[in-house]
């Protein structure tokens, strides 16, 4: 179930090995993304975009949007 965190929140869980996801399209996450991040657009979301993160590790899905 989706939960809403602050910076400190993905900070935390980054240090405890926690997955980046970025869900912009891939030329906007080519122009910035935070580091270590991983690229699944948000109109490619589904169960098998999904299969290479781990299941036992938090993912944080994140939308940088520069606008």
């Amino acid at each position: 179930m989706p939960t809403e965190i602050d910076r400190h929140s993905v900070q935390r869980l980054m240090m405890q090995g926690a997955q980046l996801v970025e869900v912009l399209p891939e030329k906007e996450f080519a122009e910035e993304h935070l580091p270590g991040a991983l690229n699944i657009p948000l109109s490619t979301l589904v169960r098998q975009s999904v299969a290479a993160l781990r299941q036992d590790r938090p993912v944080i899905v994140y939308c940088y949007d520069m606008q």
